[in-house]
Order: C-alpha cells, then structure tokens, then sequence
C-alpha cells in the first residue's frame, strides 16, 4: 500500500488491524495516526473469508456496518457523457436492469433537466427498475442529477418520484478557478445557493439528498469544510467528494478525505462519498485510498466510461475485484453487496449500447485480461492456476471452458445453442433466440465451427441493439480496378415494405451507405468508421462499429450546463464486411430514429395535455 499512502503522516486504517482467524475481533480504526477530537472510529469486524456478509438495510444518512461500502453507478449519467454514448430510452432501462442485477446500492438514471428525454428516460427507470424489490428485499435508490438551481431539482424530482428510494443529487462547484471564471460568483453566493438549493430539495419531500462540491480536489479546504457543513444542517445525506479532473494523487485524495472527516462539523451524520475521473489513470487508486480514509460510498462505472479519459471503473474499485480480493486482507475489511457474477454482462451490454469497446488489455473485462502467451506464464498456469490468475474469470461471470463438451456446427440444434449461450452467461429466449438461432445456422453452413467468439459477436448483433425502424434484407456489390463501384440495397420498413435503391460511390462500403440513405431519406455525417475480426482465419466473423451525427441537430445540455450535439453508434456483424458495414450503419439510423420518434411521441403526448 505504500504506493497509495507516500505521506508519512497519513496511515491506511487497515494497518491498524491484526486479522484472527475465525473468531471476529473489534478494533477501533482511525483514518490518522494520531486522531482528533472530531475524528468518528469505525469498527473493523474481522471474519473468515467464508462468512458471507448481507447488505445492510438502507438507511440515507447511515450504514449500520461500518465495513460496508456503497455502490453508486453513474454509467446512465456520467457515462452516457462520453462522445457517441447515446443511448436510447430502452436501451438506458436495460441497463438500470442489469445494474439492480449485479447489486448496485445506487443508480444515478439520469439528468432529468437535460433535455425530455432524459427526464422520461429517468422516470420510466424509477417506476421499473425502482420499484422491482428482489427476494431479499433489495431495491435500488434511483438518483437524478440536477445544478444547484430550482429548474433542475424540480425536474429531477419530477422523474424520480416514483422510485421506492429516491435520490436529488445536486452540485456547485466550489474551487475558485470555477467560481471566478465559470460562475463568476464569490464564496458567499455560492454557500447561499447551495444551502438553499439542498433544503429546497429537502422541501419536495425528498428525504435523501446528495450534495457535491465540484472540483473538490482543487477547492480552498476551510471553505471546502464550512460548506459541508452548512449543507449538513439544511438536510444532505451523503457529501460527495469529487475530484473533477482527475487532480489528484492518491495520497492527497486520501488525505482529503481524512481531513473532511475531522473537520466538517456534523460529517458523523452523513456519507462521505468519493467521485473520481481517471485523466491522470489513477481514478481507482484514489478512489481506494479515499474509501480507506473513511469514505463509504464510491460512485463509479461499468467500463469506467464517462467524460474525456472516463470515470473510476466498478469492476476494478468497487468489490471486482480490489475490494473482493484484498478487502479483508489491506483495505480494512471493506465489501460490497455486489455480485460479482454479473460483471462481464454488465460489462458487455454497456460495451454494446454505448459503442464504446472495451481496449483488450482493460483490467477484469478485457479480452486478455485472463489470456496468457507467454510460455513461461502458460507453464505456470498449466501447473497451478493462481501462479498468474488472482482473479478466477467465473468468479466474473466469465465462462471460456466448454464445460458441456458441445462443438457447434451446421448440424447443431436449438437446444445445444442454447446450452452453450448459458455456459457464456447469455439467458436469450423467445424472437430474439429464434433470430439468433438462424443467424447462427447461417454462419455455421460456412464455417466448419463455430467459437465462443462467434457466438458473443452473433449475440452483440442480434440481441444488444436498438429497436428496428429499417431492416437488412439484401445488399449486392461489384467493385474492382475495371469500373466503378456500384451497390444495391433493399430494406424492409416496420410496416413490411420492401424498398430497394442503387447507388454509386468511391467504393463497396460508400456505395452501399449511399443506397441506404436513398432510401432512408435521413441526412446524416459518418463521424467513424472502425472494423475487427473477431476471430482468425479467412472466414472470421467481421464486426464494424460506426458513428453518426443527424443534421437535425439532436441536441441536450451537460451536466455543465454546455448544450452538446448528440451523435449514435451503431454495430454489426456478419463474415462478409460490407454486409457487415450495412449493418452497423442501419443500427445507428434505427438508433438515431428511434431517438426521434420518443421526442416526437412525448411532444405529440404533451401537446394533448395542453389542448385538454
């Protein structure tokens, strides 16, 4: 730990601790070596590793175990910052499903005041996924953002109202470099605001506020401490720490937050909380140490997704493995209620939705995060798999071994896909499988096997995509050094039309958009284009991912208040590449109309409310 704890006059708390081995032992932990009046002790109870531990019961400004550590995930929000991560409404409700799945404590839906569809977005998630309460009793805290400012807690509280456990998260920055040259406002006014703004929340009904300073990291500590404490008294709940830009080092995170436990007055009756960005790569390693020096609440991300170089990763922080693997061991017994085994899913469904891929050597859900070349590592896994594995992948949800013996060919069946579909954590049925099903015998009639690999591209193709307003029928090409490239294309329409249109261009791919958009009628700007082969060989499965802008300007506004024009990603695959080209493009239209059917629909739907 050393590397996260430099400073000799800050001590991580779980080197106060002398683990037993199975008989609980209480200590009293402090985030310094030498504690202060104010400092609150956590109690550190030391289990063996096969005691399982239950979540808590919620409580807003309370957790009833001190070792527990609350998830809050922001993929929804801070994630769907990212360029090209539009996703649709269904699309955002999936994911706030998958996330109650893999155990998330919170789930930031949303910035309701963004834009309409943010704000439906983040109402259909909280009377859906907020209100679904598990065998055990677990139901999600659904969160929306919203600015120090009446407009956005109104709209934030208009769509998670309907939530069994509702969150406002308002924020002001607090540094001076963004007081003076952003809000152009003094320290005064911006007490003023966000003590009024935190009670203003509180008025609505909303018994669980969460308040954050931005730029925390960067903010003056004695008016950093006089905030926290004033927006205590007016009713917040939890005091989330950001480090907006990724500022900090590890040691400074972690003694920032130690120094807010012992010297905001009132901090014993709040969550300290702890948001990192990773534009310097240290997102998880401060977000580790904070959470050492007392915090207990880490908001994150699947995939570590979010704004410029993304957000602190829930699969690296969070129990997956940091806190799973060393918890007892360094980091003062600290857990998490999630499921691990959700993980690569989550992982993957996001990948998917928000056309972000994940880079292969990515920590946990990487393609070669279990992989091994080297023949002295795979000398050592042979002999023994914890010489280079500290993770096992199914702990993950990562199944690679065929543990059914089944090798899929042209001659295999529903039920043995299926099978295998379950073995790689995939649970596809009804239309979606029969989809799957053909398009699996279509690739296999060419293939002699068909991998793991295929499968999970085949699954991303058919499953993980938007909902169709134009369909692939057929698309036909000639190109070559002797003429000039020319495609014909037909699409089927959601009422079952065919509409076929041919088109010229600079080559296969350009001469098939071309055709595709002669027929869709619907100007937009390619902003990327990107191909991989899934797999080696000649006849591996090609997969493109594509990134469009309408002309129609679809636009929202940031959590910052700056107005962001929205772009669609769009995947596909298939063993030939420009029908797998026509794919990715056709998915990110369906995805950019589908967009603008929801606006128009809750437009139309708000129009009769007004005549009415």
């Amino acid at each position: 730990m050393a590397s996260l704890f430099p400073n000799p006059n800050f001590t991580p708390i779980s080197h106060f601790i002398k683990p037993t081995t199975t008989t609980p032992t209480r200590v009293l932990l402090y985030s310094n070596t030498k504690p202060s009046k104010s400092s609150t002790p956590f109690t550190a109870i030391f289990c063996s590793s096969s005691s399982p531990r239950s979540r808590p019961t919620y409580i807003p400004n309370r957790i009833p175990d001190p070792h527990y550590v609350r998830i809050f995930d922001t993929t929804l929000r801070d994630g769907e910052q990212s360029p090209g991560a539009t996703m649709t409404s269904k699309e955002k409700l999936d994911i706030a499903r998958q996330l109650s799945k893999l155990g998330v404590d919170i789930i930031e839906a949303g910035f309701p005041a963004a834009s309409n569809d943010d704000l439906e977005a983040v109402r259909v998630i909280s009377q859906v996924v907020g209100n679904s309460v598990d065998e055990d009793g677990f139901v999600p805290v659904i969160c929306g953002l919203a600015r120090c400012c009446k407009n956005d807690i109104d709209a934030a509280w208009e769509a998670i109202k309907f939530a069994k456990r509702p969150r406002i998260h308002t924020f002001i920055a607090t540094s001076e470099i963004h007081m003076k040259n952003k809000l152009k406002k003094s320290k005064e006014e911006v007490l003023e605001i966000a003590v009024s703004m935190v009670k203003y929340a509180r008025s609505l009904g909303c018994d669980d506020v969460e308040f954050s300073p931005e730029d925390a990291g960067r903010s003056d500590r004695e008016f950093l401490y006089h905030i926290l404490g004033e927006v205590i008294k007016a009713g917040a709940t939890t005091l989330n720490i950001p480090d907006t830009v990724g500022y900090n080092m590890p040691n400074e995170f972690g003694q920032l937050i130690a120094d807010i436990r012992d010297n905001t007055p009132g901090i014993e009756n709040v969550i300290i909380s702890t948001h990192c960005h990773n534009d310097l790569g240290l997102s998880t390693a401060n977000t580790l140490a904070g959470a050492c020096a007392g915090a207990r609440q880490v908001e994150v991300t699947i995939n570590g997704i979010g704004e410029r170089a993304g957000n602190a990763s829930l699969e690296e922080v969070c129990v997956a493995m940091a806190l799973k693997c060393r918890g007892e061991q360094v980091l003062g017994s600290l857990y998490t209620g999630i499921n691990t085994q959700q993980i690569v899913m989550s992982s993957k469904m996001v990948e998917e939705y928000s056309g972000l891929h994940v880079q292969p050597h990515k920590a946990i859900v990487g393609a070669n995060a279990f992989a091994h070349e080297s023949g002295i590592h795979q000398d050592g896994m042979l002999k023994h798999k914890n010489t280079y594995e500290i993770i096992s992948p199914e702990d993950i949800g990562l199944h690679r071994a065929n543990e059914s013996g089944i090798v899929l060919g042209k001659l295999s069946g529903r039920h043995a896909l299926k099978s295998r579909l379950s073995e790689l954590g995939y649970n596809v049925d009804g239309k979606e499988f029969d989809d799957l099903f053909w398009r699996f015998k279509a690739v296999a009639e060419t293939k002699k096997i068909t991998t793991d690999d295929d499968l999970i591209a085949l699954v991303s193709d058919v499953v993980f995509q938007p909902q169709v307003v134009w369909k692939l029928g057929d698309v036909q090409v000639t190109c070559g050094t002797l003429g000039l490239p020319m495609a014909t294309v037909r699409l089927i329409d959601v009422e079952g039309e065919e509409h076929i249109a041919c088109a010229n261009g600079t080559g296969p791919v350009d001469s098939a958009y071309k055709a595709v958009d002669l027929i869709v009628k619907e100007p937009v700007t390619l902003l990327e284009y990107s191909m991989n082969s899934v797999t080696e060989g000649i006849d591996a499965i090609a997969t493109t991912r594509v990134l469009i802008r309408g002309e129609n300007n679809h636009t929202s506004t940031n959590a910052i208040g700056e107005t962001v024009h929205r772009t669609f990603s769009g995947t596909g695959a298939g063993m030939d590449v420009v029908v797998s080209s026509v794919r990715a493009y056709i998915n990110s239209l369906n995805k950019m109309l589908g967009f603008e059917d929801q606006s128009k629909s809750k437009m139309n739907a708000g129009n009769s409310q007004v005549s009415a």
